[in-house]
Parts: structure tokens; sequence; C-alpha cells
């Protein structure tokens, strides 16, 4: 037993260091049920873990100043996302080892208390979560938050087998990582009701009872119904209805319903059976409360409500309860621990209450089967299974907090399924469905210049079947070659599926790939007419670029001359537009970047790494420019906006993007995002040596396989293709062009980055 005990003391964690709890939930003193049970957990765990130390973020009602006791930390304003993520740093940054949530819709701010997401998603520990509420029939923005808080948490606790059931049934959580544990009650003794009465004033009554926070939705007017017939028998019938009212229906209505209650009892004539104790009341004067009470009335109408603290406390008081048949009393009750009654029938009622004051022998063996339920429930009970159930959680944390991502197998080994199946006789498509083709959408020259630039890269390996690779390859130079346009010098983008070209010409950025493709196939080709070809387009295209405004544009053109030149360095012309094109972005950073924003821009958009990236690359080749040091400062920033709370990859969402001083998004984020920021940091590993930029590159390239928000793979390992984007709850499962690029080509790029740094690397099939 002790060596038992002095594991579980410590939770499986070092027992030299001093363990940390952290508790997240409403927290006393504001008055509402799930602030009782945070507090009355944090206590009885403290109680059962005498070694470890219990921190508490308190969630606070919008504009609610709050006196909190000393384990409160930190607290949060549930109306405020960024609060959410400010206290997911705090909680981080205590050094807490687990995190207990205390979960109900209402409690946390945004679409059905999305909020919270916001902070589970920044943790670096394991999370249990109870789940005081387990909706069967939920609305889109609930199944939503459920989905992720079902996924992020390592277990989740409810309080009823039923809740266990619809997490199963309904959510497809695995059975494995619930565990069903009771609503924690005091250790009530079983005392006679008599002497209690006589203390209270109750001498000679009967007494009903009713307990908790008054609201619309207890049904208590269908008991109030329910007085006449039961006075008519037994005329010494007081009903208590004990709770101040709810603090929301307060602010909503003042005292309305609980004035109507009172109303409703003065028109029936049973107002001298009926007694509102408007009080927030202490365990203490609960205990009294329980003690003096006959039979414990739960006339709740919402069948469907799967948890009930005062329900539990009744039972464990060995009170006779006479309760609707909503879920949890349907469970608790069930085997002659009380008794079930119709929702909405006061008639029921009636005759329930009086057939038990008939039968005092029956109520006494009801109190019995209570009360011996009860000993199940009371908090030291209830703490020894959350006490378990946080060693499970942090067990499986130890076996899953080292994202093994392909470290343990090896990387993928690449796949041009896909990409091949993409490609007809005039280039790549754009879209997808599914890993379809989608013809109406058509082709563009942003695609099929990755393509070719892919194709280069691959080209000297023995990575791709070469009669695979030589067919992509031509198809993309040729619609390279017949998207210039040599009226105006620029390249057109979009082609419809009918091989018209549906502009005279593209947008910037798209000239810019096109002649980054175009430099490196002018630099790495083997056929001599393709690399003539490649230098031809990229001669053509390059005073375009003088005129332009595009940062973006810009760079990729910058990436494509820093490949030209490495072979052809003597071309000056090249050379001078490297120069030209780096010092506008040099000029963007000496315009925009400051202490807290260092960026090019006022905004972080898309293909973001592509900046630093140009600057770093050109920077390596141009020593007496401020380029390198200026790419290096700027990618440092980016990768720490792009790091999530957790460790893993967050790159910026495209729903939004992020604006300086503004509100970042997290989704919807792209698999172009990831691959820029691999190419980025391997550049800057390459100039520098510093191998952390390795590890930067190794981070940016796990999100594809599941080290992200979701924790789900975008790579799709048959055929090669890549999912389009990161949802918050799901994957957008069309493989387009893009992303399908983006992902072969941070593979190819990481792969070869490795082969210079541990050339055995291992693949796997």
């Amino acid at each position: 037993m002790s060596r038992e005990r002095s594991q579980t003391r410590h939770l499986g964690i070092n027992p030299q260091t001093r363990s940390k709890i952290a508790f997240l939930g409403t927290y006393i003193p504001r008055r509402c049920g799930i602030a009782t049970f945070t507090a009355d957990l944090v206590a009885a765990v403290a109680a059962d873990l005498p070694d470890t130390e219990m921190l508490v973020a308190a969630m606070n009602a919008p504009n609610a100043t709050v006196a909190y006791p000393p384990e409160v930390r930190f607290n949060i304003d549930e109306t405020d996302a960024s609060s959410h993520g400010k206290a997911a740093s705090l909680i981080n940054a205590s050094g807490a080892n687990l995190l207990c949530v205390q979960h109900e819709f209402g409690i946390f701010g945004g679409p059905a208390g999305s909020y919270l997401l916001t902070l589970l998603r920044e943790l670096r520990m394991p999370v249990v979560t109870t789940l005081h509420s387990i909706l069967a029939t939920p609305d889109v923005e609930q199944r939503k938050v459920m989905d992720e808080l079902t996924r992020r948490s390592s277990r989740l606790v409810v309080m009823a087998e039923t809740g266990a059931t619809i997490l199963r049934d309904v959510y497809e959580v695995d059975a494995a990582k619930i565990d069903v544990i009771p609503h924690g009650i005091p250790d009530f003794a079983l005392l006679d009701s008599g002497p209690e009465k006589e203390q209270m004033g109750f001498a000679g009554r009967k007494i009903l009872l009713t307990f908790g926070l008054l609201g619309r939705g207890k049904g208590i007017e269908y008991a109030i119904r329910a007085l006449p017939e039961i006075v008519r028998d037994h005329p010494e019938v007081l009903y208590v209805v004990l709770g101040a009212t709810h603090p929301n229906l307060v602010a909503s209505e003042g005292e309305r319903y609980r004035e109507s209650l009172g109303e409703l009892a003065e028109e029936l004539g049973v107002g001298p059976n009926v007694r509102f104790e408007d009080c927030y009341v202490t365990l203490g004067e609960l205990e009294h409360y329980m003690a003096a009470a006959d039979i414990y009335l739960t006339p709740y109408p919402n069948e469907a409500q799967i948890t009930s603290g005062t329900l539990a406390q009744a039972i464990g008081a060995g009170k006779v309860v006479v309760s609707t048949p909503y879920l949890h009393a349907q469970e608790l009750l069930a085997g002659g621990k009380g008794v079930l009654v119709a929702s909405r029938d006061s008639a029921a009622i009636t005759a329930a209450v009086n057939r038990l004051f008939d039968h005092p022998q029956e109520m006494e063996t009801i109190r019995a089967a209570a009360y011996q339920e009860g000993r199940n429930m009371i908090w030291p009970a209830v703490a020894a299974r959350y006490r378990q159930s946080f060693a499970r959680a942090l067990a499986d944390s130890e076996r899953v907090t080292a994202f093994p991502g392909w470290k343990s197998r090896g990387l993928p080994v690449l796949r041009l399924e896909h990409l091949s199946r993409m490609t007809d006789g005039t280039g790549l498509f754009q879209h997808a469905i599914y890993d379809v083709p989608l013809y109406k959408e058509g082709y563009c020259t942003d695609d099929n210049a990755r393509g070719l630039i892919l194709c280069n890269q691959l080209d000297a390996s023995e990575d791709a079947d070469p009669g695979t690779l030589e067919r992509m390859s031509t198809v993309y130079l040729a619609f390279l070659a017949d998207a210039f346009n040599p009226g105006n010098g620029r390249f057109r983008n979009f082609m419809s599926h009918g091989r018209v070209w549906l502009e005279g010409a593209g947008s910037e950025d798209s000239h810019g790939r096109a002649l980054w493709a175009a430099a490196t196939g002018a630099a790495s080709m083997r056929k001599d007419g393709r690399r003539l070809l490649c230098g031809e387009l990229l001669e053509a295209g390059m005073g375009a670029v003088e005129s332009f405004t595009s940062p973006r544009a810009w760079a990729f053109t910058l990436l494509g001359l820093h490949e030209y030149l490495k072979t052809f360095p003597g071309d000056m012309r090249a050379h001078r537009l490297r120069i030209g094109l780096v010092d506008r972005l040099i000029g963007l950073w000496d315009r925009h970047s400051s202490g807290e924003w260092q960026w090019y821009e006022r905004s972080l958009s898309y293909d973001n790494a592509r900046l630093p990236q140009a600057l770093i690359a050109s920077g390596s080749r141009l020593p007496e420019s401020r380029a390198l040091e200026i790419g290096l400062a700027s990618l440092e920033w980016l990768v720490g906006v792009q790091t999530s709370g957790a460790g893993h990859f967050r790159p910026i969402g495209n729903e939004g993007f992020y604006p300086s001083g503004g509100k970042r998004a997290d989704f919807d984020q792209q698999p172009l995002e990831a691959q820029a920021s691999v190419a980025a940091c391997l550049e800057a590993w390459r100039v520098t040596g510093d191998k952390r930029w390795l590890g930067e590159a190794e981070r940016a390239f796990d999100w594809f396989l599941g080290r992200n928000d979701v924790g789900l793979p975008l790579y799709d390992p048959e055929g090669g293709g890549c999912c389009d984007g990161l949802q918050p709850d799901r994957v957008n499962a069309n493989q387009g062009a893009e992303s399908s690029l983006a992902f072969a080509l941070s593979l190819v790029d990481l792969r070869q980055a490795l082969a210079a740094s541990r050339p055995s690397i291992q693949q796997i099939a």
C-alpha cells in the first residue's frame, strides 16, 4: 500500500521535483455550480496529493472584479479571446504538469465557448477535461467545439455512464480515453430529521426541499402545482426552495421568475406551504437543510440533463428523492435509490409524494440505499479517481509528447502519382476534387512554374521515374513558353480548360514565379535546347520586373537569379537586377520594421518566408549589403510568430492574415506557408551553418505530417498529394496542385539538405 501511495502521490512525475496541477473553470466566490465544483475538486485533490501544488485559472464574467482566494494565480475575461491565449502562456510558464478543465459551453467566450480552444492550442501539457454537459444533439458550432475539445484532451471525465455513451456514439470518442467519475459530494452524516427540524423552526412539518441556483428550467412551477393535492392529504407539508436566483437571470430580468413562483403559490392557495430561502448557502448551512428534509424534489423538465450536483448531494445525504427522469437521475436512482416521475406532470409528483408519506417504511428503505450509493461519491473517493485519471493522462503524454514525425521511420518516399494525374498534355491543372483533377478551373502559370522548379530539382537525382519526369518537365516548360506574351513582355497566368488565355498579363507574383522557374531551368536543365529556351524566357521577362511593386514578385525573381548566377556569374544584367531588387526589399524593411514588428510590410499575408529567404540567399553573395543581416533577423522574428505555444509550426491563416496591431488569423492554414518556411530555414542553415535553422525547417515540415493545430496529416502517402489547407476542425481534403507541389518541394529540399548533413538518412516506403 505504501509503495502504491508513493507512486500515485507523484502521478508518475519525478518525485524529486514538486509536481503542479492547474485547474481551469469558474471559481469561488463566483456564484455558480461549476465554481463550487472546481473549488471542491481542488481541495479534494490537494488533500489526496499533499505533495502536489494546486494552481487555478479562473474564468471571469464580463466586467467582474472578484476577490479570489490565493490558489487562483490567473483570471481570464471570458469575452476576450486574447485573454485566453495569454492565460495559456502563463499556465505553460507556471511549470504545471497537467491542466484539468471544467467544461460548460456558457463559461467560455466565443461561439459555443470556442475561445477555450485558443487556450488549449497553446498548451504544452496534457489536458483532462471534465464535461459538465454533453449534448446528444449539438448545433454546428457546439459540434465543432466538442470535436476539437475531445481531440485535444488526453482524458475526458464524465459523471455518468450515459455521458460516456453519448461521447462514444455521437462524438466517436475512443472509449479508452473516457473516465466515468461521479459528481463529488460532501461526506454527509445520515441524520434523523427531527432534531434538525426543531433547530431550524420546522418542527411538526414534513419538508420537501429543492436546492440550487434558481432559474427557469428548474421546473419549480410543476412542484408548486402539485402542492394543493399534497397539502390536502398532508397539511403539515412545507416546500422549501433554497437558493439565490442565478446571477445571469438576475442580470437579464431581475427576480421576476421567483416572484412569479410566489404568485403561483398564492393563486393555488398554498402560499403558507412554500418558503423561498433567497440566499447562497454555505456547506454547513446546506447540511442542516438536507438533514431536515424528508423528500428532495428535482422536477427538471429537461430530460437531456446529464449532470446534477444537487441530485448527487441529496443522494449522498441519504434523502428520498422524487425526480423527473433526466439522464443523470435515471442512472443515479436506478435500483430503488429514488422515485422517478414523468416530466412536466404535477399530478405524478403529487402521487409519488403522497404515497411515500403514507408508507414511511418504503422511505427508510430508499434512504438506506441512497446513502450507501453516496459513499462512492464523497470527495475523497472522487479525488482518488481523478488522481488515477491524471496519472493515465501523464503516462499517455510521455508516450506521445515527442512527435515522432518522419524521424522515427525516415522521410516519406517521394511519390509523383498525383501530380502526374493532375498533368495533361497542356499543363498542370490548378485544382482537384479530393484527388481527382477539376477540369473546369483550368491551368495557371503559378503552378506550372512550381512544377518546373520541382522537375529541375529532381533532374539530377534518382528520386523519380525518368519517363514521368521527362513528360512533366516538357509539359510545364511548354506551358511557360506559351504563357509569355511578347507583346507586353509579361507572362499570362490563367488558361481555361479549352486552352484559351484569360488575360493579357498575369499578376506580378505569377510573373516572378515564371522567372524563378526559367532561371533554375537555364542553370540546371540537362538538354541544351531546354536550357536555352529557359534562358530566352528569363531574358525576355526580366525587364518587366523593374516596374513591379509586389515584394513577393521581387523575392521570387531574386530566388531564381540566385540559382542562375551561381552558374552564370558573369551575366551583369541579372546581377544589376539582383542588386536593385535587394535594395528595394531593404528599403521596405527600413520603412516598416520596428522593435515589435520585424517585417517588410504592415501585415503578414501569404508566402511570407520568401522575403527573408530571398535576402538571405542574395546576401550570401553580396557581402557589402545588409541583406543577409536583415534576412536572418526577419526570419528569426517570423519563426517566433509562427510557432505555437505548444511548440509546433502554426502559419498565418488565410482567413484575414495578420495586420500589425490587429488579430492574427490562425486558419485557413496553407501548405504554401509551410513550404516557404522549410525553404527559408534551410537557406539560413546553408548560409550560416547553424543547425538550429535545420531544426526549424524540420518543425515546419512536420506540419504536413500532423504536428499542427488539429493533429491531422495533410500528406497523402498513397499518391503523394497534399490536402489544400487546415481548418479548425479538419483538413480541406481537396489535393490541388499548389498544395501537392508545396509538399513535394519541401520533401525534396529537406531530403537534399539532410543528405548533406546526415548522408545515411533512411527512407521508408
